[in-house]
């Protein structure tokens, strides 16, 4: 990239200008990512939103249906509760992922000893296959809880959480938060360290407790980092999957069952056209959320 200062002179003043030109090798560079991600992303897309218009079952002939297929989800009692049971789901795990990983960062943060070795430790189950996780956890609660509710005589640990229809959703809080805390705790590490220390400093000099300190320094001036968290988290959990399948496999009957997995399901069980029409209007729901990420985090600084 070459840049080019001019000075304009107009009566007594002087205008700097400064004008660059971008090398045309830049975009040779972006060329092969425009070109995959056309063919990755945006054909199939586009492919997509035009057969659910159709009748189409994904291979053989097909028909235009107009919007029959967008109307029949609205008056889908199984649509609609993969989307009542995705909302609750993310609205519950955001809440308990970015309450907990708030509190680790502040502990982690603050003056203890082995803090560094604690971080790598707490970071572990990020880097883990999510589908691992779930088949480690499927064991624990089917398997090793029960027969500890028998051995201590507790007789509500004696049946598996994942066969309940009303509870097994806090099963897959629980995991799903598992392996999203690690990445919301970094976020929020860099935000803690991000504050300015003469802040706290003169906090204490004016006779703050710590907990003034948290609830009137550290949140106000992390807020944005906490924004960031809710948003990113809210719509990463929308799209919750491989954990759903490895625990409950959207049982029992469908109570678990998340929009993603219902999209999937209908394009293996012949509902190619139905499930794509599905998949466009969850489509637009991600981009309302980006919109309102777009909009909540205007104007701050954070990251």
């Amino acid at each position: 990239m070459s840049t080019t200062t001019t000075i304009v002179t107009g009566g007594d003043k002087k205008i700097r200008r400064s004008t660059a030109r971008v090398e045309p090798i830049y975009y040779l560079f972006l060329i092969p990512t425009l070109i995959l991600f056309t063919l990755a992303i945006t054909v199939p897309a586009v492919m997509g939103i035009f057969f659910s218009f159709t009748d189409s079952i994904g291979i053989g002939t097909w028909n235009f249906s107009g919007l029959t297929n967008y109307i029949a989800i609205f008056s889908d009692p199984a649509v609609l509760q993969s989307y009542l049971f995705t909302f609750g789901f993310s609205l519950a795990t955001v809440i308990v992922v970015n309450i907990v990983a708030f509190m680790l960062a502040v502990g982690l943060t603050s003056r203890i000893r082995f803090k560094t070795g604690l971080r790598a430790i707490f970071v572990i189950p990020m880097v883990i296959s999510g589908i691992i996780i779930a088949y480690v956890f499927n064991f624990l609660f089917s398997n090793s809880l029960p027969a500890f509710g028998a051995a201590t005589g507790i007789e509500w640990l004696q049946t598996s959480i994942l066969a309940s229809p009303d509870f097994a959703w806090i099963a897959i809080v629980i995991v799903t938060a598992w392996q999203a805390i690690p990445g919301t705790l970094l976020i929020y590490i860099a935000g803690l360290l991000s504050v300015p220390g003469d802040v706290y400093e003169a906090a204490d000099i004016d006779g703050a407790t710590k907990f003034q300190q948290l609830t009137r320094i550290t949140v106000p001036l992390v807020a944005g980092y906490v924004v960031i968290n809710i948003i990113l988290g809210f719509k990463g959990f929308l799209n919750a999957y491989d954990i759903i399948i490895g625990l409950t496999n959207g049982g029992p009957g469908t109570a678990t069952r998340s929009v993603a997995m219902t999209i999937i399901t209908g394009f293996n069980g012949g509902d190619y056209a139905y499930q794509m029409a599905n998949a466009t209007l969850f489509f637009i729901v991600a981009i309302i959320i980006a919109l309102i990420q777009l909009s909540a985090n205007r104007g701050r600084n954070a990251l």
